[in-house]
Formats: structure tokens, C-alpha cells, sequence
């Protein structure tokens, strides 16, 4: 649609663009709801991984670590991993 048409009176923009002042840098942050729920399934999995004879290693601990204080999405994550499985593969 864009703004063809639309005035904006003194130039004021915000009845045109909807901001929030509390809005991240970073779009594809989870809320700390996602990040908590994500921690539960990571210590779930990890009890699994110990049963299953396999736990994580410290490296990969702190690597989902790290996810988790930076509120990375799963698609983020999985290109994370995907790019050191890359490079290690060299």
C-alpha cells in the first residue's frame, strides 16, 4: 500500500509507523518465555543424553548456553551449528 496518499501533519510520523519503544535490535529474539522453555527441553535432553550413555560435553553445554542468553530462534541455532559442522568437515 505505502504511504501514497497519507499526510502526516508537522511531519509527525508516528501515526504512520507504529513504534514501540521497547522494540530489540534484534527481530528474531525469543521472548524470555521461548528462552525458558527452551532451557527446559535443553536440561530434559541432556538427562536423556546421560541415560542414553552420551552426554554433552562441556563445549556443546555452553554452546546451548550461549543460544539461550542470546535468545537465538531454532532456524539460527540450526545455521550455527551447521556452519561449525562445515568448517570442522574441512
Amino acid at each position: 500500500m505505502g504511504l501514497r496518499g497519507r499526510r502526516c501533519p508537522d511531519r509527525d510520523f508516528s501515526s504512520i509507523f507504529r513504534y514501540d519503544a521497547g522494540m530489540s535490535k534484534v527481530i528474531d529474539r525469543l521472548s524470555p518465555d521461548e528462552i525458558a522453555a527452551a532451557r527446559k527441553r535443553r536440561l530434559e535432553a541432556m538427562h536423556l543424553q546421560v541415560i542414553e550413555g552420551n552426554p554433552l560435553d562441556e563445549e556443546d553445554i555452553a554452546m546451548f548456553e550461549m543460544f539461550e542468553r542470546e535468545g537465538w530462534d531454532g532456524d539460527r541455532c540450526r545455521e550455527y551449528i551447521l556452519a561449525r559442522a562445515r568448517e570442522q568437515a574441512k
